[in-house]
């Protein structure tokens, strides 16, 4: 039997039945609730709708938040109203089938190593360039959670001493370099800096506020040399990061995930030859490959649903 697998994020949770070739046979989609009963009542609605249409196995839970080693409960989750709630009890209660639960970006990862884009890799790497970074990694096949369950935190990786603020607290996180947000805020920058150079940004978008990441690879794909000379800037950021990533996991291949990797074809082949003239030891060493995710927005949903069909296995 297939399984329902649901990305539970900040703006939307998103379930769809996964089959054992991690097939999506069908989804839905509802707004994210602000309080916990709300939300619990809207995971509950996705599985009723898809569970009046396939009979599932089990139900997996992708979230973006801090996740116990044991993955029953969350602990916390910035766009989420889960605090220290055992989510995996309260969820089997509500559903009566098992349920498994995993932080997004893993659930993701083991979508992609499972069948796609890292498929067969012994270290696999997922970064999830969105909004800010998430990442995923597994060791042998397997997840590599750290001491505490919350590793690996790749888009905190400190890149610029006293740079940007992140809303993490701290000043020059990776993640505000190279990610959707970054994206705008470098656009932002780009013109403020250069107030005679034209741009469709300029023209188009008044309020800085309004920029978005999304808004700024539009308009390097038309050609804007703003959003062109942005694009490159997160390029060689995400060259930047893979250099030190490459240093401490030593990866065979890095997924890039997320909004951002739909852009893949502005921006990955500039980062893969600055990945490759920073990292220790270039030109004597193997690199990792680099590719863009094959499952595409689904990755967390077929991940999520794998790790619920093999808990019941």
């Amino acid at each position: 039997m297939p399984a329902i697998g649901i990305d539970v994020g900040g703006t939307s949770v998103r379930a769809g039945v996964v089959d054992e070739q991690g097939a999506v046979l069908d989804s839905t989609c509802v707004a994210t609730p602000g309080s916990e009963d709300a939300l619990e009542e809207a995971i509950t609605a996705v599985v009723d709708e898809l569970r009046a249409r396939h009979t599932v196995d089990a139900v997996g839970l992708a979230v973006a938040g801090f996740v116990r080693p044991d993955r029953q409960s969350v602990m916390f989750a910035p766009h989420l109203p889960w605090r220290g709630a055992p989510v995996v009890e309260r969820m089997s209660k509500r559903l009566g089938v098992p349920v498994a639960l995993e932080h997004d970006a893993n659930a993701a990862a083991v979508g992609e190593h499972r069948f796609g884009a890292a498929r067969g890799a012994d270290v696999a790497l997922l970064l999830a360039l969105g909004t800010g970074i998430g990442a995923g990694l597994l060791l042998g096949g397997e997840i590599f959670r750290g001491a505490h369950g919350v590793a690996p935190e790749l888009g905190h990786l400190r890149v610029v001493p006293d740079g940007r603020p992140c809303p993490c607290g701290r000043h020059g996180c990776w993640e505000r370099y190279c990610s959707g947000t970054a994206l705008a805020a470098t656009a932002v920058e780009l013109l403020a800096r250069q107030p005679a150079r034209p741009s469709v940004l300029r023209r188009d978008v008044v309020d800085p506020a309004a920029m978005t990441g999304l808004r700024v690879a539009r308009a390097a794909r038309e050609g804007d040399p703003v959003a062109r000379e942005a694009m490159a800037e997160l390029a060689r950021w995400l060259g930047e990061g893979l250099a030190l990533i490459a240093d401490v996991y030593d990866p065979e291949v890095v997924v890039l995930a997320g909004g951002v990797a739909a852009s893949a074809p502005l921006f990955a082949d500039e980062a893969r030859e600055h990945y490759a003239r920073v990292v220790t030891g270039a030109g004597h060493r193997p690199l990792a490959r680099i590719r863009t995710s094959q499952l595409g927005d689904a990755t967390a949903i077929v991940g999520a649903a794998t790790l619920a069909l093999e808990r019941v296995a």
